[in-house]
């Protein structure tokens, strides 16, 4: 079933206006408009929509909590700023679809009472910010944007702001500082930005895959939304498949399908022997061959020691080290540690350099006891999800493939060949 991706995979649909109109599109907001606000919360939590982008928050509440607020100017923003390694979904929307997330974004700020959005955009998304420009005009000269929509009384308008590289800015409150002119850095939660958003006011903050579900649940229901995939995690997930994978791209599935039949059926199984996936990015920590039945959705995948996240959903064959991944991970958090706290700017950096003398024969059996403890400081005591998830994919190396680490350590060599000590032998 199709429920984001129904338009872009119809034989010679285009990103304009005209395509979406004649697919039905804009056919939710007129819905909306004729609705009461209430009305328009009560299907999205029926829905049971949680937030796609990794905190799983239900949707529902986020925007009611934001409607009941008294205080205004309210905004409503849209996270575009996808930066997790094997992420890219959000990329296709935004690419093929883009009147898909303007429609979502009229539809919020008219149910919580905004007059004003903005989609931060990665700055790497060069055609993206060029295909939403051309789509906000369009939207705009046929009165789906602007002054009095559809002869209501609702006014909104939305703009396009490019963020500059910082993967950190994919956390809500480093985005909106960033998108405020300032340096891309975490605020301190609660407050949380449903109540002290955007210049202090109320914001709604979601990510493009989250609006995206919601003409279709204004169109058909929350009640029959709810229904599909997961009890726990209703609706379909685009999943980013990549790494050693037959079939690698996006696939978009109801949320109840099993890890086994995302690389088997979807994927088209993994090429060579399968040794870990990482469901969440690197920002997830390893799954095995033990974990093929889990349920990929979010509570299945953290029952499952790991966490969803955006679903980038990394396949890693036999034929790779552990000690070299978790070293890449590692150095990819150091660079990207907008160093506000001490724990992720001190912490990202000594892991780097523990795994650094592993990978190249110099660590000690030590060293393996004080990353866990590093992992656990960091998790507990890290500003944002950044130096949280920091090290989750250490750690599950650590646990799961405790024995390539001892290799590195008491034999002083790598037998995939791959780190540094396996090129120089």
């Amino acid at each position: 079933m199709k429920i984001i991706l129904k338009n872009i995979e119809k034989k010679g649909y285009l990103p304009d206006i005209n395509s979406y109109m004649r697919e039905g599109g804009y056919k939710a907001l007129k819905n909306a408009l004729h609705m009461k606000p209430e009305g328009i919360l009560s299907e999205i939590k029926k829905s049971k929509l949680v937030g796609r982008g990794g905190a799983a928050f239900p949707t529902g509440l986020k925007w009611e909590f934001t409607y009941k607020t008294k205080d205004f100017p309210k905004y409503v923003v849209c996270n575009a700023d996808e930066g997790e390694p094997g992420t890219f979904k959000d990329r296709l929307i935004l690419e093929k679809d883009p009147h898909l997330l303007i429609e979502a974004m009229v539809i919020c700020g008219f149910t919580i009472g905004a007059e004003e959005g903005f989609i931060y955009i990665r700055g790497e998304y060069f055609k993206g910010y060029e295909v939403l420009q051309k789509a906000i005009d369009e939207a705009c000269r046929h009165n789906f944007l602007g002054r009095n929509i559809l002869g209501s009384k609702f006014s909104f308008k939305i703009s396009l702001y490019k963020g500059a590289g910082a993967y950190v800015c994919g956390e809500e409150t480093a985005l909106l500082d960033s998108l405020e002119g300032k340096k891309g850095q975490s605020r301190v939660k609660p407050p949380f930005p449903t109540f002290v958003g955007f210049n202090n006011k109320p914001t709604v903050l979601n990510n493009v895959e989250t609006f995206a579900n919601i003409p279709e649940i204004i169109l058909k229901g929350g009640e029959r939304f709810s229904r599909i995939g997961s009890s726990f995690s209703p609706g379909t997930k685009l999943y980013c498949l990549s790494g050693d994978i037959n079939n690698p791209g996006i696939h978009e599935i109801p949320m109840n399908v099993s890890l086994q039949d995302l690389l088997e059926r979807y994927g088209g199984g993994v090429r060579g022997s399968l040794k870990g996936v990482l469901p969440g990015g690197v920002s997830s920590g390893l799954l095995t061959p033990r974990d093929l039945d889990i349920t990929m959705d979010y509570p299945g995948v953290q029952k499952a020691g790991s966490m969803l996240g955006s679903g980038a959903v990394i396949v890693i064959n036999d034929k790779h080290c552990m000690v070299d991944l978790a070293e890449k991970c590692v150095e990819f958090f150091d660079y990207e540690s907008c160093g506000k706290c001490t724990p992720c700017r001190e912490g990202t950096k000594r892991a780097k350099e523990i795994l650094i003398n592993i990978a190249q024969g110099k660590g000690e059996l030590g060293d393996i006891a004080l990353l866990k403890e590093l992992q656990e400081i960091m998790f507990d005591t890290s500003r944002c999800g950044l130096g949280q998830a920091a090290l989750n994919a250490v750690r599950s190396a650590l646990e799961k493939f405790y024995d390539e680490f001892e290799d590195h350590i008491l034999r002083k060599k790598c037998k995939f060949g791959v780190c540094p000590i396996g090129k120089d032998i």
